[in-house]
């Protein structure tokens, strides 16, 4: 059994590696990033350029799309996918072909909320439509998104820039995603279910900030700053503008006037729960656990 693993040296991708028994193939576009356990094979792929894809274990410098015999998808049992919607059915049509029988994709839980028709819906009508077995998984706001919102300010000078300290989020620590994705790949029974993994309960920015200043030992305080101030403060550091004014609020998940959200409860989904039989771990547990991103270089 082969389990190809994409976005494998991302912050999820990589524990979804880690998690994984048996022969594992981790695809990534910088393989220099892999810190792989022995016997994880590494291959530098793309999945905006599925010719590059190596499901038959030999990284193919060019393929004929004319030749469906030359397409490298052979080898591969189960699938776990992130990829973006404009290669998502080319993908999908050569992971047939090839023999897969199991694809776990990762979604996003706007999708289940109806905010999603361009970005990860597609994905999952795509898998879906594919007739193998497939798993959704739909996490909510990542954690991490904090590494690089509030990362380059904490470094700096111990700040963090965002307006409104009192707004509540409900991040998801990655490993409580990778852990489904690891049970869904692994064991049977998961096949046609799509898991809304929403994270623990919702805390205020500023509870966020307190827990993770406790983890680093020193004192967090927020910039007084306009939303549009923030919006040009993410895109300074390499946030997307449509992505940015997402997370403040100034625009919808596909672009757009924002989404309303008057009626949307911070609810505490119990997949995560029934599938691995525990809590979500908490962001005090996930700052912990990422000190070192907001440690000054």
């Amino acid at each position: 059994m082969t389990i190809l693993v994409t976005g494998a040296t991302g912050h999820l991708g990589r524990l979804v590696v880690r998690g994984l028994t048996g022969h594992v193939r981790a695809v990534t576009r910088n393989p220099a990033k892999a810190n792989f356990p022995d016997g994880v094979e590494v291959v530098k792929a793309d999945l905006d350029d599925p010719d590059s894809l190596p499901f038959d274990g030999v990284e193919v410098v060019k393929a004929d799309l004319d030749d469906p015999d030359s397409l490298p998808f052979d080898g591969v049992d189960k699938l776990y996918l992130f990829v973006h919607p404009p290669t998502a059915q080319e993908v999908v049509d050569r992971a047939v072909k090839a023999g897969v029988r199991r694809i776990v994709t990762l979604s996003s839980g706007a999708v289940t909320y109806g905010y999603d028709t361009s970005h990860h819906l597609p994905v999952e009508q795509a898998v879906e439509a594919s007739g193998l077995e497939w798993t959704h998984l739909r996490p909510g706001e990542f954690a991490t998104n904090k590494i690089d919102l509030w990362g380059p300010s904490i470094r700096t000078d111990g700040t963090i820039v965002h307006p409104d300290p009192d707004v509540f989020g409900q991040p998801i620590h990655e490993a409580d995603i990778a852990e489904v994705a690891v049970k869904a790949l692994l064991e049977d029974g998961h096949a046609g279910k799509a898991y809304n993994l929403s994270g623990p309960p919702q805390l205020t920015q500023r509870d966020m900030a307190a827990a993770l200043g406790e983890a680093l030992g020193r004192e967090l305080r927020f910039v007084d700053v306009t939303a549009e101030e923030a919006l040009a403060y993410y895109m300074s550091v390499g946030w997307e503008e449509e992505i940015a004014r997402y997370i403040l609020g100034l625009g919808g998940y596909e672009g757009g006037e924002p989404d309303d959200f008057s009626d949307y409860e911070f609810v505490v989904s119990p997949d995560f729960e029934a599938v691995t039989g525990k809590p979500y771990r908490t962001f005090a547990q996930w700052a912990r656990d990422h000190v070192a991103d907001f440690t000054a270089e």
